[in-house]
């Protein structure tokens, strides 16, 4: 049986503007959305969901050529709390690196500009507007 990991990221109130950013630096998708209000009430009730999270996403699947993730906009009341994972795209195309690097850091914070590395042609490290880390790696031919 194949396996596949997928990314689950957690937006708090944020989930459809993220996926909509998401969609245009990767083009793709948003395949399938559940919105809080579209529990069934016993399940509701016992999450204790109240009718002001009833637009906000409960879960989300965007699909691009390229990279695909879940989303929500998480359950309400629950903290997430910084983690040790950055989501890393590989590329051999130096100027897909560098459109896709340049769209993630508007609105977020630089860490490590794209620059020449000695394992890659171009490579850079930032946190985008929603919190989400991520290394953009761009490998020459040949490069591992």
């Amino acid at each position: 049986m194949a396996m596949q990991v997928e990314p689950y990221l957690f937006f708090t109130g944020k989930c459809e503007e993220a996926l909509n950013f998401y969609k245009s630096v990767f083009g793709g998708e948003v395949e399938q959305v559940s919105r809080f209000k579209d529990m069934p009430a016993e399940v509701r009730a016992d999450m204790t969901i109240d009718s002001k999270h009833d637009n906000l996403i409960m879960h989300a699947t965007f699909r691009s050529p390229t990279f695909n993730f879940m989303a929500s906009d998480a359950r309400p009341g629950k903290e997430y709390g910084e983690g040790p994972i950055s989501l890393s795209i590989g590329t051999t195309d130096e100027a897909e690196a560098t459109r896709i690097f340049d769209a993630l850091a508007q609105g977020g914070n630089i860490e490590m500009p794209m620059a020449v590395t000695f394992w890659s042609a171009k490579f850079g490290m930032l946190t985008d507007k929603y919190g989400i880390d991520w290394m953009i790696n761009c490998r020459l031919e040949g490069q591992r």
